[in-house]
């Protein structure tokens, strides 16, 4: 596999998570060579009518169809051949069509992360890599995290370390796996009184820690312009209380989720330059959140900067 940026774009807009997936990315196994940049910008529209109550499917006639949608504008560079950097800051706008609780726009969290291949060996027919991602991401405006589903994140500072393998035969078929521990710090939400599996007298929430894992299988074609790609990605919270009946979600909450996504991008250049993607992903199992169902768009731009 030769070092060309490509943009996976799996963005999870899911009550507040945010955990950005776009990029040569944090999961993927994708580098780009010493001295070059991207910019991209990936629309994403995600929906639910219905919800999880812990594990209980529900659907929810009070504020009928929720609404997310994501412009995020990424830079991603070479530092050296072996060491990215990846730069994110999102644009969030929430809505729903019946209830009487207002949406909210506006910038949600910005995303610094290093990328590091660490092993990069011929094996059989194909090549066997490793890499390793350092991640941090803080709120940059000061939104209301605890408005949700309608707030534009969850509101605390958030460390991951991510490992990836991935094994790419020489004729492009590939297979990857993926694995996080994402440390979540606290919110600050606009009462002196919240119930978590027990009464708590002050305004901060703690925002729970959660393990991130995708297994992905794709294939390069039409000489390395085009990638095809299937995901299988989970996600579970480590702590957290559930939804009470009928009660809104809050920051504190246990969120699980499992979905399936598909992803195809295409190069005019094998070499670089202009590049599109599209990507649709559906959630088929969750906990304390929406049934999102979401497609994205988007737009990449690689040059040679040094």
């Amino acid at each position: 596999m030769n070092f060309k940026f490509r943009i996976l774009g799996m963005l999870y807009a899911c009550l507040g998570i945010s955990t950005i997936s776009i990029a040569q990315t944090p999961t993927d196994g994708l580098m780009m060579p010493k001295g070059e940049i991207c910019i991209a910008v990936v629309y994403e529209n995600s929906s639910w009518g219905r919800y999880w109550e812990g594990t209980y499917s529900r659907e929810n006639a009070n504020i009928g169809t929720f609404t997310r949608q994501m412009l995020m504008p990424m830079v991603v560079g070479g530092i050296t051949d072996k060491i990215n950097f990846i730069v994110s800051l999102p644009y969030v706008k929430t809505a729903a069509t019946g209830g009487q609780l207002a949406g909210v726009e506006g910038i949600q969290d910005l995303g610094l992360s290093l990328k590091a291949q660490i092993v990069d060996k011929a094996v059989g027919k194909g090549k066997l890599m490793g890499f390793t991602n350092a991640s941090f991401s803080t709120p940059a405006s000061n939104y209301l995290s605890d408005y949700m589903p309608f707030s534009l994140g969850f509101g605390a500072n958030e460390l991951g370390l991510r490992g990836i393998v991935q094994y790419e035969l020489d004729k492009g078929p590939y297979l990857r796996a993926s694995f996080a521990y994402l440390h979540r710090g606290t919110t600050e939400a606009e009462r002196d009184f919240y119930y978590n599996d027990g009464a708590f007298y002050t305004s901060t929430m703690d925002v729970p820690d959660a393990i991130h894992g995708q297994v992905g299988v794709g294939s390069w074609f039409l000489n390395k312009k085009l990638r095809v790609e299937a995901n299988l990605t989970t996600f579970r919270c480590a702590k957290g209380d559930d939804i009470r009946a009928y009660n809104m979600p809050q920051p504190t909450n246990k969120v699980d989720f499992d979905r399936v996504e598909g992803f195809a991008q295409y190069y005019f250049k094998g070499n670089g330059g202009l590049g599109l993607l599209a990507y649709y992903n559906h959630m088929f199992s969750g906990r304390n959140m929406g049934q999102f169902s979401g497609y994205g768009l988007g737009m990449t731009y690689q040059f040679k900067a040094y």
